[in-house]
């Protein structure tokens, strides 16, 4: 069976199975959950079908730092709390609700996931031919985007522990310079894995990779979402007004 395909039909099992964790517990958040532990599900599947090299090893990994550190920092996030504001409105508004929750979040998620992690399923199906400058500047804008992810998610969850701030935005540290630091943080590493499969030749074509999450973070389900959460309030205006929404950028005077 072709590579890919195997893989697509591995992936519509995994997201399946999590829909239906999802109905015996009754929430529908444990998606947000799933979403990493799939990168990291789907980019060792792809390397144990065609047999893994050192750059894909080296791809894997770094795919698995991020895959298990965001799931599990989702996971604190949500233990013990209802399910999250975003999924408890489609329950409620939502006629045939198990239907399109099938569809619309564990099948639509699985599509955009299998889109996003495409150069490291191409570096996974390669042949070694060797490192690259190209692979060196790729690992470290990886790094310097899991890096800020991290610190920014750390930096976040550090403030909302505070009792004191209780109802403010956060606007110190990254935040400071960017409305969506962790944001930046995660669009700029899977910028950084698709510069290491550039070095592979026709690697130019899991561009849509990139370009997929780096969309659905500025224009659907990232920024979009979380800004009109707060759109109103005087406080988040005048962030908004000093603030860059997303490249790190010095606060306006």
């Amino acid at each position: 069976m072709n590579y890919y395909l195997l893989l697509g039909l591995s992936l519509f099992v995994y997201m399946t199975v999590w829909f239906l964790i999802s109905i015996l517990i009754k929430r529908n958040d444990i998606a947000d959950i799933a979403w990493g532990l799939g990168f990291v599900f789907l980019a060792w599947l792809g390397g144990f079908f065609h047999g893994l090299n050192v750059k894909s090893i080296i791809v894997n990994l770094l795919i698995t730092v991020w895959g298990l550190r965001l799931s599990f920092h989702i996971f604190l996030r949500n233990y013990k709390k209802d399910e999250d504001y975003r999924y408890k409105k489609w329950r409620e508004e939502w006629k045939n609700f198990y239907l399109r929750s099938f569809f619309q979040i564990y099948l639509l998620q699985g599509v955009l996931l299998y889109l996003i992690v495409l150069p490291a399923l191409f570096i996974n199906n390669s042949i070694f031919l060797g490192f690259k400058l190209s692979d060196l500047i790729g690992i470290f804008i990886w790094l310097f985007g899991f890096c800020f992810e991290t610190v920014a998610d750390y930096q976040l969850k550090k403030f909302i522990s505070d009792r004191s701030n209780k109802g403010k935005i956060m606007n110190k540290g990254l935040w400071r310079y960017s409305r969506h630091p962790n944001y930046f943080g995660e669009v700029t590493l899977w910028w950084g894995i698709f510069i290491i499969a550039l070095s592979l030749p026709n690697g130019f074509l899991t561009i849509v990779g990139p370009l997929t999450i780096s969309f659905l973070i500025l224009f659907v389900s990232g920024i979009p979402l979380l800004e009109k959460k707060y759109q109103g309030r005087k406080d988040f205006e005048e962030y908004k007004r000093k603030t860059s929404v997303f490249f790190p950028l010095p606060p306006k005077s």
